[in-house]
């Protein structure tokens, strides 16, 4: 089964991007990676980022074994190597066509969407400041897609044609 992972830094459209792929494909479950690890208040340690893998792969491992799904997308904000490379290791395990895309953009077009997306609580200025200077990580991730300029729909197209 493929699962199609969209990784970047927030606000890229992660999220949105992947709700129209799913919309577009029909029998696509949808996995948000923060629903994996929704503790309050947060917490981003090494140990909180393993035991979220550990529940993404067991949901997708669940959607599967489903003769509804079709395909998965996975919508999570990976920034450190390990993590991906351990989502990586168990999708392989699960016998999963894996395709991985980083959504990236530039400084003024995170900045915008940042100040027209009025529904996620993250949107705040201090996640700001720490999804800003993550950009250049991201950039040189593999995989990449520049988003600048695209819309939502146009980036959900690009990636099911990769």
């Amino acid at each position: 089964m493929k699962v199609i992972i969209l990784n970047g830094p927030m606000g890229v459209g992660k999220t949105t991007v992947g709700k129209l792929i799913a919309e577009k494909c029909p029998g696509t479950a949808f996995i948000d990676g923060d629903w994996c690890m929704d503790l309050h208040p947060f917490v981003g340690s090494r140990e909180t980022k393993a035991m979220a893998v550990d529940n993404i792969l067991h949901m997708i491992g669940n959607y599967m074994k489903c003769s509804a799904c079709k395909m998965i997308v996975l919508v999570w904000l990976m920034d450190d190597p390990w993590v991906l490379q351990s989502l990586t290791e168990g999708l392989i395990a699960l016998h999963a066509e894996i395709r991985n895309v980083t959504l990236v953009c530039d400084r003024e077009n995170l900045l915008c969407r940042w100040e027209n997306d009025h529904t996620c609580e993250w949107r705040t200025n201090e996640w700001l400041k720490v999804s800003l200077s993550s950009l250049p990580a991201f950039a040189a991730m593999e995989n990449t897609l520049d988003t600048a300029g695209l819309s939502p729909e146009r980036i959900a197209d690009l990636i099911l044609k990769r």
